[in-house]
């Protein structure tokens, strides 16, 4: 019965003659594409009405670009996108390519950046109004099936006035700007984020510099920024670390108190932190930090016997007695 009335609302909207995919998801949704000018990082972030909006709206590539496809997607046009870009193509040259040989590009949305910063973006005449776009210089916003016409503005002034913010950070700000104008007139459900390198690399597992995505959320947007919170956070935990495979104690130390300001109700982040104090000697001010984690959860204190073996744990039985007490 789903199906059958999902096909009566697509014949409704688009006439029996109209050439669309069934398969093809329905993410009316608002979004931004953008390059950071300073180090020319890529992002799109999006929230919709939708589940699991990231799988199929934002489109990444390190050294290439980003693409945010939308209203009735044409997902080919991530994929298709990016490798007309990486061909040498300009964000326009590529979405006219996408658009000429797209039936269904009435109903489409899209809006590119490129790895230059050129921006390419559209909104066909038959999207869900308040549907409309922005383009400026280096982002683009788009929005469609909006609860009003003052999302798009809303967005573009976010994105100009916090231009000091790091680029995820900015672009937060844009989408937290589009909600608070009204956002979805259908509500909220999902969002994500994602962040690619300027230049591609010979790692291209670290190419994605952010990849978050709140998939089913009554408030997705507040959760995204959450997330981001917790992102930053473990940057300081992994640059922790790295200090702690180097033996510079101190500086570990510095960058495991600054994730644990930022997100003091973590376990995981307070006991390495007193792991490294206890690395550093420092035994009795790490006994009572883990006492206070054992006292939330136990098996962190199982777990504190199990590092010695493997060499994460560099203390006497005496000392170990004391921290596992």
């Amino acid at each position: 019965m789903k199906k059958i009335i999902s096909s009566l609302l697509l014949i409704s909207c688009f006439g029996v003659n109209a050439q669309y995919n069934s398969n093809e998801p329905l993410a009316h949704t608002f979004s931004i594409v953008a390059r950071d000018p300073k180090t020319g990082e890529m992002a799109v972030a999006v929230q919709s009405h939708w589940f699991s909006v990231g799988s199929v709206v934002s489109w990444g590539e390190a050294g290439v670009g980003v693409v945010a496809t939308q209203s009735f997607i044409n997902k080919s046009f991530g994929i298709r996108g990016l490798e007309l870009l990486k061909q040498g193509k300009s964000a326009q040259e590529a979405l006219d390519i996408l658009l000429k040989d797209d039936n269904g590009r009435d109903f489409r949305q899209v809006g590119i950046v490129d790895v230059q910063g050129r921006v390419a973006a559209f909104t066909g005449k038959s999207c869900i109004a308040e549907a409309s776009h922005y383009a400026g210089d280096g982002f683009s916003v788009q929005a469609n099936m909006m609860l009003n016409n003052k999302v798009v503005p809303a967005m573009e002034k976010a994105w100009k006035e916090y231009a000091t913010l790091p680029l995820a950070e900015r672009v937060m700000t844009v989408i937290k700007a589009a909600q608070q104008a009204g956002g979805d007139i259908r509500g909220k459900q999902s969002a994500a984020m994602l962040v690619v390198a300027a230049k591609a690399s010979n790692e291209p597992w670290n190419d994605r510099k952010i990849d978050l995505r709140v998939d089913d959320s009554n408030d997705p947007v507040a959760e995204l920024e959450r997330l981001l919170k917790v992102f930053r956070a473990y940057e300081h935990m992994n640059l922790g670390d790295l200090y702690v495979e180097k033996n510079e104690m101190d500086l570990a130390m510095n960058e495991y108190h600054a994730a644990m300001k930022m997100f003091p109700e973590n376990l995981e982040m307070k006991y390495w932190t007193a792991i490294t104090l206890a690395n550093s000697k420092n035994i009795k001010e790490a006994s009572k930090m883990l006492q206070e984690i054992y006292r939330k959860d136990a098996n962190w204190r199982q777990l504190t016997t199990r590092l010695r073996p493997v060499g994460l744990l560099n203390v006497s039985d005496e000392e170990l007695k004391e921290l596992s007490k």
